[in-house]
């Protein structure tokens, strides 16, 4: 089976079985504060072509845009419900419709703002940009509690830039070097495993 068609049988199936699940959290977004259900992002995907990715909205609406673009710690712009879906990754769920219309695929590098992609290594940024970028992927699994780790430095925008983000394309490397479906298969899993355990 094609990567494209694994995508495109899981994702359809998953929102098909999630509907209700998506519909109740759409609805507690809406009763837990004023905005959008959704948060649209410009993201950069395959090839280095941008669009815009589906998430829940998990904090406090901000038409303007004016606030930093990594999450660090306890950040006050995150909502009650949107501490919960954070916990919990239910507010990736909606990514299945960017995988569905194959902006996305269930399994790859995570797909980050321009703003960050500009400081890729030339050489790195066209292996990971050469395949769609994922809901999730080894980085994801790895660096779960990312914006903890970042809490705890004194500039967590470079501490993001000249630290994390560095280990994080080397996953995200390595994963294109290896990419199969039955490597999918396995992070898909390992994935639902770490957010059962917590």
């Amino acid at each position: 089976m094609s990567k494209r068609l694994f995508d495109l049988v899981l994702s359809t199936l998953g929102l098909l079985v999630l509907a209700p699940l998506l519909l109740l959290m759409a609805l507690a977004i809406k009763l837990d504060s004023s905005g959008p259900v959704f948060f649209r992002q410009e993201r950069v995907g395959r090839f280095g072509q941008p669009f815009r990715i589906h998430k829940f909205r998990t904090m406090r609406h901000d038409p303007a845009g004016k606030g930093p673009q990594i999450t660090v710690g306890a950040d006050s712009r995150i909502t009650r419900v949107g501490g919960f879906l954070r916990r919990t990754k239910l507010d990736e769920l909606p990514q299945l419709i960017d995988v569905w219309v194959g902006s996305m695929s269930l399994v790859g590098p995570r797909p980050e703002v321009p703003r960050y992609v500009a400081h890729y290594p030339v050489a790195l940024r066209e292996k990971v940009l050469s395949v769609r970028p994922g809901i999730t992927d080894i980085a994801s699994i790895e660096y779960r509690d990312e914006s903890t780790v970042l809490a705890r430095a004194t500039d967590p925008e470079y501490a993001y830039i000249h630290e994390v983000m560095p280990h994080k394309l080397a996953l995200a490397a390595s994963y294109v070097d290896q990419a199969s479906v039955w490597m999918d298969v396995r992070l898909i899993w390992r994935t639902v495993m770490v957010i059962v355990r917590g």
